[in-house]
């Protein structure tokens, strides 16, 4: 409050400075006006004395001796009395004293500078100087001018001095009202007088004392920071934030509110204990004036794109003809996130030398050069969507792996994307494509990683001997590699590994030829024909993992409940001759048939899609089944939520009801889809979510309108200018030892790597066009 008084008070002094200036000058004047009457007083007087000496020599003066012989002294002043006349007339002439006194008054000029309050009496003081001699408009005014007697109505003022107490009266009352503060509130004059009263009534904020750390505060924050630590040695997050919360006492939170603004304190009070704590070390570093430089593992600086187009390279283990989802999934997404102007896109997959392909490609196709198959992969695609999408078709090395049966990259996969167009980069299957990584970090080269999970490796291992030890050290080594090399994991369901900075959401849409298939059977079903001619069927790579071995389960245990039950299964793969094997033996009603795609004209009238797969993340095949509006009978499984919200998805919990899902399915006919079902499961909706989700869309707008993202909205304090992230230092650690691990061939080969896959071969090169690889290359730049 005292600070809102320091203009009256400013304005009061300059005022009380004006009174006694004022009542000096009028006494002063007041002294010299009664001096300048007294001098005429006199003059007065001595004329009346004259006129009186004049009136005594008249000729009707009764001196008998004068009339015969005037006086010589008469004689005198009859001759000087024209001359008096003419003097008195002189004197008496209004104009008299001011020649006299012009005559004999100061040169100098009284003039008082008011530059200081030019702006708050502009009106009245003209160019802020009041200048004594000037008077009137547009002429000048000497000060001793107007010197007059009494006026008709008495004694007045002289002319200056009754301007200069008109005008000082008007101030004075104008100053001591509301009016002045309105018309000089925004005046530079004040501006620069309240800045200097609140500097010195007002307590800097810097100079404010942040009470010290305690020993709780300095373990909670050893805590937090410890967490990736802590999460490869098996202590969940939860555990570390009740650990933190518990040692970061409330007495710290009061102390911490009290060092911050009030604005900082109100967002505060909303926020988690993990906010608070940063905070409190953020501001005492910064009252020591620490400020963070950069440590071991800072990053380099990447490529600025804020105005220039934006790239996004999709990295993939696995490429067509081979149908399966990290093939087919990754190229429906670069097509369709190319139908965006935003970006650029440059879908980059594996190439398989010829011996490969034989193990791998379908039906024995093969391609003799890369070109050859992005000509397959672009028609195919084409014929799918209908579109002809406008996106880079990029090839890495890669060698397949029979005991994985996966394609696993060969050399460093990153290089194969020029520094000029790693900007954002996907890596579908990013703890696949990272296992046996060797080169530069993927966080480094690109401004911003994400990851797609689309495997459930876990329950894969735990099928194989000793799966539970082995499910072990690779659940830790997926969160080993994920941590250390994405920015942002997008999960596609709650089946697969908790993984660091994951996010569980369903990223992947169905073919749009599925969606018309679809959209065909309602219009039949609306002429009253029958869509669905045929029963129920399966469909699925052949390997015991992808459902097979929980169907022939179901089929086996409850076959005199589905008497008469048939069944196609169409599916190829490494354990078919097992799998037939098994249902012979158990003589279930199964025809087995080659594999086919999905949108095969032959599985076009099919009712019920059957898939008791528990080991699948989110199965393509089930929501292709959806979009052709057929019932779809799954497990109640986390993989298969996405999917609850349809009518025709029948989810059963236990073989019982199992057996009653698939009657129910066999006895109905399914529900028509409404648009909004159809949209949820297209491409469209997908890529929409996954921009979202990703923080893709956040980042390009941001970016696009100049600003830098920031992976801490919202804070109140700049941390990364005032601390190191210990997070980050321990991410950059995890990532130089995988490096270290990951450059001796023996520890490869110990861990299950394919022979010769630190660096791509001779092969690759001459098919690739490759130099060869150099045996010493600091690639990762440490």
């Amino acid at each position: 409050m005292a600070t809102q008084h320091q203009p009256s008070s400013a304005f009061s002094f300059l005022s009380k400075g004006w009174r006694e200036v004022r009542d000096s000058a009028d006494a002063d004047l007041r002294l010299m006006k009664d001096r300048a009457n007294s001098f005429k007083n006199l003059a007065t007087s001595f004329d009346r004395e004259l006129e009186n000496f004049f009136n005594s020599a008249a000729p009707g003066f009764s001196v008998p001796a004068m009339r015969s012989s005037p006086p010589a002294e008469i004689e005198f002043v009859k001759r000087l009395q024209p001359k008096l006349s003419e003097i008195r007339r002189a004197y008496s002439s209004p104009d008299f004293s001011k020649k006299v006194l012009e005559k004999w008054r100061p040169r100098a000029k009284i003039r008082i500078d008011l530059s200081a309050i030019k702006n708050i009496v502009s009106e009245e003081l003209g160019d802020g100087v009041v200048d004594f001699e000037r008077g009137g408009k547009g002429r000048r005014l000497g000060f001793w001018e107007g010197l007059k007697g009494e006026t008709e109505s008495g004694t007045s003022d002289w002319e200056p001095i009754r301007a200069l107490k008109t005008r000082i009266r008007e101030f004075e009352k104008r100053s001591s009202s509301v009016e002045i503060f309105d018309g000089v509130k925004n005046s530079e004059f004040l501006e620069k007088l309240k800045s200097s009263l609140k500097s010195l009534c007002k307590e800097p904020q810097e100079s404010k004392e942040v009470p010290p750390l305690d020993v709780p505060e300095l373990l909670a924050y050893f805590v937090k920071q410890s967490v990736p630590f802590l999460d490869q040695l098996g202590v969940s997050r939860d555990t570390c934030d009740k650990i933190v919360e518990s040692l970061y006492s409330k007495r710290t939170n009061q102390l911490l509110l009290q060092s911050v603004s009030e604005e900082e304190s109100s967002l505060l009070g909303n926020g988690n204990i993990n906010d608070e704590l940063d905070l409190r070390i953020a501001s005492v570093l910064q009252s020591t004036g620490h400020r963070y430089e950069g440590g071991l593992w800072t990053d380099r600086p990447k490529q600025d794109f804020s105005n220039n187009e934006r790239h996004v390279a999709i990295v993939t283990t696995a490429s067509l003809p081979w149908m399966t989802g990290t093939a087919v999934n990754p190229l429906f997404r670069a097509a369709y996130l190319s139908q965006s102007k935003k970006q650029k896109v440059t879908l980059l997959v594996p190439w398989l030398c010829k011996s490969d392909q034989e193990l791998v490609y379908p039906s024995n196709l093969t391609f003799a050069s890369p070109e050859e198959q992005e000509g397959y992969i672009r028609n195919w695609l084409e014929e799918r969507t209908g579109f002809k999408a406008e996106f880079k078709i990029s090839f890495y090395p890669g060698k397949f792996s029979k005991e994985r049966r996966s394609i696993l990259p060969a050399g460093d996969t990153s290089q194969f994307i020029p520094c000029r167009d790693a900007d954002i980069a996907i890596l579908e299957e990013p703890e696949h494509l990272n296992w046996y990584h060797h080169g530069k970090r993927w966080t480094d080269k690109f401004n911003h990683v994400v990851g797609v999970v689309h495997t459930n490796y876990l329950e894969y291992i735990k099928r194989e001997k000793n799966g539970a030890l082995q499910a072990f050290f690779v659940k830790h080594i997926n969160n080993w590699v994920t941590r250390a090399y994405c920015n942002k994991v997008l999960r596609l369901s709650a089946a697969t590994q908790d993984l660091p900075n994951s996010i569980i959401c369903n990223v992947h849409g169905v073919n749009p030829k599925f969606l018309k298939i679809g959209e065909m059977m309602a219009a039949e079903r609306e002429i009253g024909q029958k869509a669905f001619t045929k029963g129920a069927y399966f469909l699925g790579k052949m390997v015991w993992a992808k459902g097979y071995k929980e169907l022939i389960d179901l089929l086996g245990k409850h076959k005199t409940d589905l008497d008469g039950f048939n069944m196609d299964v169409f599916g190829s793969g490494e354990d078919a001759h097992e799998v037939q094997s098994a249902a012979r033996k158990l003589d279930l009603n199964l025809n087995f048939q080659k594999g086919r795609d999905h949108a095969d004209d032959s599985l076009h009238r099919y009712k019920v899609f059957i898939n008791p797969s528990i080991s699948d993340v989110l199965c393509t095949a089930t929501a292709e089944a959806l979009a052709m509006g057929k019932f779809v009978v799954c497990a109640d499984h986390p993989s298969n939520e996405f999917f609850n919200s349809f009518p025709n998805c029948l989810i059963y919990k236990t073989p019982e009801d199992f057996v009653a899902k698939v009657k129910e399915a066999l006895e109905n006919e399914p529900y028509p889809l409404t648009p909004e079902q159809r949209y949820k499961l297209s491409w469209e909706a997908a890529t929409q979510r996954f921009m979202e989700y990703s923080d893709l869309d956040q980042i390009l707008n941001m970016e696009k309108d100049g600003v830098k993202p920031s992976g801490d909205k919202g804070k109140l304090i700049g941390k990364s200018a005032s601390m190191p992230n210990l997070s980050e230092l321990a991410n950059g650690g995890l990532a130089f030892a995988h490096y270290c691990l990951t450059g001796n061939e023996f520890l490869r080969l110990c861990t299950g790597a394919t022979p010769g896959t630190r660096d791509y071969d001779k092969q690759h090169c001459e098919d690739l066009h490759l130099l060869p690889p150099q045996v010493e290359n600091p690639i990762y730049g440490w």
